[in-house]
């Protein structure tokens, strides 16, 4: 069985491959109606849109939105055997991708390629491979969050920039069959045609298939986002606010509202000064959650030297640290980290409380599969694309990384709870309790990460794993979840510092990056101080 399952999830993540195009699509295709008129799209996230090629002017007050789009079957085409997708069609402006269907159990045994039109210039790209296994990244079987009732299945999020115009095909794989002739383009509508019931020729594909088209909206005016200025080193000090006590671990709580920051307080140098104006609830919540550590509002957590750092942990883990650890605690410097206020969460999207695990005795290390051409400075952007994707298309309580980092060597904070505590991500689908999951922007399956990235994942283990007393050259006991490589419940010696594919039958975090690992383990220790 891991044999099939391992020829059918096992696959480059995310890979250009080199097939027949289809004849170059004219700027000018659209999805009309009888009527000549635009035909409507729906916007899952936000609000319904009349127009899918209406380019919206006064994008600076959108916090972003979701187009989606139901998958309809194509021309039969012998060659390159297209079954389901979209014929080229203006849509409403977007910059991120991703295909999703209704049962997250079920995994997509095809290809999924796009092409899409770039807003600035009216041209079109070629076609571009979307990672199909995807799904392997979220909760585990059983908890609440798999059980809620709103996860879904989907590819990996593509990045694709700023875009106008899209069209999609999905390859069934050479095993899945035959395909019998469906209707050609332009008979039938995409409403009853997404591959569900009555659509007996595309039963291999999963039911429901749609194109969600993902708009991660614009930074608040005056928002800084963290930019594509590389961290600071360590050995930078910074203020940061009285310690506090972490919440109870293992529970699920509502963040504390209306806290008190530390007034006056000078940021370190490459720190950003906390935003004024008024915060939501929710943005008091999730900013309140690093009050230990940075005042209220805060955009930027600043780095700190070995020193302030060890003295900081003794703050929050006092009571729990032997005579000796508290003398010489084995911790890396605290990295600066970009907040969810930093890179422009809108925190109505995700669930209110945060939950918890009982502590950090693993990190895993991923990559997004979004692709490599984006710049340090859309970083944010990207992020808040991934996390709109994973609530509103994929149905998660929040984005599912603890952590992010850009090619650039910035940290970013992911899921909500406070980047000291040990917050319950959605990333390693059987361990996520116990662990951290930290991912790197990008698609590394054949691209060699940079030196910057991998410097972070360093420096970011070495801090977060210390404050648990985690040893990154090591391995620990980790009890399994449910997945496809380990049953629910077996005990597994894995390495405290693992790729995705340690703990799951899939090729993240790509080949490149994994190979990397013993380099951060090694780094990671150093930073310790071991």
């Amino acid at each position: 069985m891991r044999g099939i399952l391992a020829s059918s999830i096992g696959v480059t993540c995310a890979a250009v491959l080199a097939l027949p195009l289809a004849p170059p699509a004219a700027a000018s295709v659209s999805s009309v109606s009888s009527a000549g008129t635009p035909a409507p799209v729906a916007d899952v996230a936000t609000r319904t849109v009349g127009t899918a090629g209406a380019r919206t002017g006064a994008r600076a007050d959108v916090p972003g939105s979701t187009q989606s789009l139901p998958l309809r079957p194509l021309t039969r085409d012998r060659a390159s055997g297209a079954v389901l997708g979209l014929t080229p069609r203006t849509v409403r402006t977007f910059s991120l991708l991703g295909v999703v269907w209704e049962d997250p159990s079920v995994d997509l045994h095809g290809r999924v390629q796009v092409r899409t039109r770039a807003a600035s210039t009216g041209d079109w790209t070629d076609w571009q491979d979307v990672e199909t296994h995807y799904t392997q990244h979220g909760a585990d079987p059983d908890s609440s969050e798999a059980a809620s009732g709103k996860a879904r299945g989907a590819t990996a999020p593509l990045w694709v920039g700023e875009s106008d115009g899209v069209e999609v095909r999905v390859l069934p794989e050479p095993d899945a069959g035959e395909p019998e002739d469906v209707d050609p383009v332009g008979t039938g509508s995409d409403e009853d045609a997404s591959g569900g019931e009555g659509a007996g020729e595309v039963s291999t594909l999963p039911a429901g298939m749609r194109l969600d088209l993902v708009d991660p909206g614009e930074a608040e005016p005056g928002e800084s986002a963290g930019g594509a200025e590389p961290q600071a080193e360590p050995g930078e000090s910074g203020e940061s606010g009285a310690p506090e006590p972490q919440a109870e671990p293992g529970e699920s709580a509502e963040g504390a509202e209306g806290a008190e920051g530390a007034e006056g307080a000078e940021p370190a140098e490459g720190a950003e000064v906390p935003r004024t104006g008024v915060m939501t609830a929710a943005a008091k919540a999730a900013s309140a959650a690093n009050s230990a550590l940075v005042p209220l509002g805060a955009t930027q957590i600043p780095s700190l030297t070995a020193e302030e750092t060890r003295e900081e942990l003794v703050a929050l883990r006092g009571t729990g640290l032997t005579e000796q650890q508290q003398a010489k605690p084995y911790i890396g410097p605290r990295p600066s980290i970009v907040t969810r206020r930093g890179w422009g969460a809108d925190e109505s999207l995700r669930e209110k409380s945060f939950v918890y695990t009982s502590k950090v005795k693993a990190a895993f290390v991923h990559h997004t599969a979004s692709g490599n051409s984006y710049s340090c400075s859309q970083a944010p952007s990207l992020i808040r694309g991934f996390y709109r994707y994973h609530t509103k298309s994929l149905g998660w309580r929040d984005i599912g990384y603890n952590f992010l980092v850009d090619k650039c060597g910035r940290i970013y904070e992911g899921r909500a709870g406070g980047v000291a505590k040990p917050v319950k991500g959605a990333h390693t689908m059987g361990f996520n309790s116990k662990t951290t999951g930290i991912a790197v922007i990008g698609s590394y399956g054949s691209k060699k990460p940079s030196s910057k990235a991998v410097k972070a994942v360093a420096r970011l283990t070495a801090w977060k794993l210390g404050l648990h007393g985690m040893n990154p050259k090591k391995k620990t006991s980790l009890t399994s979840g449910g997945g496809n490589l380990y049953a629910k419940g077996k005990k597994v010696k894995m390495k405290v510092i693992s790729g995705h594919r340690d703990g799951f039958n899939t090729s993240c975090p790509g080949g490149k990056l994994h190979k990397k690992l013993g380099s951060v383990r090694s780094k990671a220790a150093g930073y310790q101080g071991r």
